[in-house]
């Protein structure tokens, strides 16, 4: 790794006359792992659609130089011709088309203008043995996990024969088996003479497989590390993220745990795709005043399940049990007879069910609180502005102002959206939905003081994380899902990722 395949020179980009990126430097070694970190908004993601033509040349100033050349990409083919591919964190794959036909969509095996399907069959078979998918290339890809998904995109690059890998929190939605496999795939395709360059959270991760790392902090680079020259540890990226030193990643907080205030009785809940077939099953649980109640289990547990059908009825069919708040029994028929009891639930699918993408910072906070906005069915527009500016400054939201676009916003922002509009509802109990997947430690930092702050005040929140050392820095008690049952319950004296296991492997 002697030479350089690509550098970008004085990188700056704006939007609305506000800097997303200012005078970057980035420089990547031939055939290396090279790691992006930086916080939610500092500019990563922005800086490879620059990269990947994305954002086309004319769209930002400075330079990229590839393989010793200077580039002016103004379309995303032309960034592919050259070998540079980008996978994003949000997979664009056509759902209803089959494996074979989403890995060469666009670049189809054709002779005379015409399909040859015996050809995209035979050479889709030969990428997926590379990647380690053990599919039928028939497969339709709305029916395979996220996990798969994320190998087609990388056979779907490979097919254009590619230099340069950019993959966007490539691990951010799957679980640590998945996430596992995913790294020593990347591994193997830079033994293969493959550069790939990444973007993540996940320090562990990013400490485990890069060669490089460089660090963004509001939109200029602050120092590239490397491996042969420099000791990384992750408390000195998180340093080099937030400009100090984080001493705790988990915030301490004064546990004062009430009385049990809401409690689920045999809980059932059938496929809506399939009613025959029973997801949730007999679930009991409860959760007292003051608590933070974990909700463990591996991906596909049904732990969202419950939730959603709890809230509302958002998921399921033939949903039967007891749900009792303050010891009186209560039904949830409907979003709004959940929020009405003081219930709210925050979606681990943000952009589809937590915002409404197109309209900005404002409205998205103010939309499940306008009773509290409204005086003769007239919303008061200089409250809803003091309500979501004071909910912008306590969560931190980085943006332009309230009107910006939630569209616009970086992941990490959007949750902080998401956060700041259902706790101006002032709910008494708050289901997080892996409220910390796929954003920075600094704003992880900034939700788990936000959560002590509502049990501080008397509010319970039930988390599901898939991240275990974060249920185990901030849960009070913790219940393991496996298989639609509640298998375990465990104090936070117990709770370990050797004692979750052991009890989902008990019910093997």
């Amino acid at each position: 790794m002697s030479d350089v395949i690509l550098e970008m020179s004085n990188i700056t980009k704006e939007f609305s006359g506000v800097k997303a990126l200012s005078n970057v430097q980035f420089k990547v070694m031939r055939n290396e792992i090279h790691a992006i970190c930086g916080e939610n908004g500092a500019g990563k993601s922005t800086l490879m659609n620059i990269l990947s033509a994305v954002y086309p040349y004319g769209s930002y100033e400075g330079d990229i130089i590839y393989e010793g050349k200077t580039c002016h990409f103004k379309t995303i083919t032309d960034s592919e011709d050259v070998g540079i591919a980008i996978i994003h964190q949000e997979l664009a794959l056509s759902p209803y088309l089959s494996i074979a036909e989403n890995i060469f969509l666009g670049n189809e095996r054709s002779t005379g203008g015409i399909i040859d399907w015996h050809k995209t069959s035979s050479k889709a078979k030969e990428l997926m043995d590379k990647v380690g998918l053990k599919e039928n290339p028939n497969t339709l890809v709305t029916n395979i996990g996220v996990g798969k998904q994320q190998l087609v995109e990388i056979a779907k690059a490979l097919a254009k024969n590619v230099k340069i890998l950019i993959l966007d929190e490539p691990t951010a939605a799957l679980n640590e088996e998945e996430s596992s496999k995913l790294l020593e795939l990347m591994l193997d395709l830079q033994r293969h003479g493959i550069t790939l360059i990444m973007i993540s959270h996940k320090l562990s991760e990013i400490t485990r497989v890069c060669n490089s790392i460089t660090i963004i902090r509001d939109g200029k680079t602050i120092e590239t590390l490397g491996k042969e020259q420099d000791e990384i540890t992750e408390d000195r990226i998180i340093k080099g993220m937030i400009g100090r030193e984080l001493e705790d990643r988990f915030p301490k907080r004064n546990t004062q745990i009430g009385e049990v205030c809401f409690e689920v009785k045999n809980w059932c809940v059938f496929d809506p795709n399939n009613e025959s077939r029973q997801i949730i099953k007999n679930v009991n649980f409860n959760l007292r005043r003051g608590e933070v109640l974990g909700f463990a289990g591996l991906m596909g547990a049904g732990r969202t399940e419950i939730a959603m059908s709890l809230f509302g009825k958002s998921y399921g069919t033939k949903i039967s049990g007891e749900i009792y708040k303050d010891g009186k029994q209560v039904y949830f028929n409907s979003v709004s007879d959940a929020v009405e009891n003081g219930v709210a639930y925050v979606s681990e699918d943000r952009k589809t069910y937590g915002l409404v993408l197109i309209n900005d910072i404002r409205a998205n906070i103010s939309l499940p609180n306008l009773k509290k906005l409204t005086k003769n069915a007239v919303i008061d527009s200089n409250k809803e502005i003091r309500e979501a500016e004071s909910y912008r400054k306590k969560l931190n939201i980085k943006s332009s102002s309230i009107s910006q676009l939630t569209g616009n916003l970086s992941g990490g922002n959007q949750q902080k959206v998401v956060i700041s509009k259902w706790i101006m509802a002032e709910p008494d109990i708050l289901i997080l939905d892996e409220p910390t997947r796929g954003i920075d430690v600094g704003a992880k930092y900034e939700i788990y003081q936000v959560i002590n702050e509502l049990v501080a005040q008397g509010k319970s929140i039930i988390m599901i994380s898939s991240e275990l050392p974060e249920l185990l820095g901030m849960s009070d008690r913790v219940y393991v899902v496996n298989e639609g049952k509640m298998v375990g319950e465990l104090g936070k004296e117990e709770v370990s990722p050797e004692s979750i296991m052991k009890c989902i492997l008990q019910t093997k």
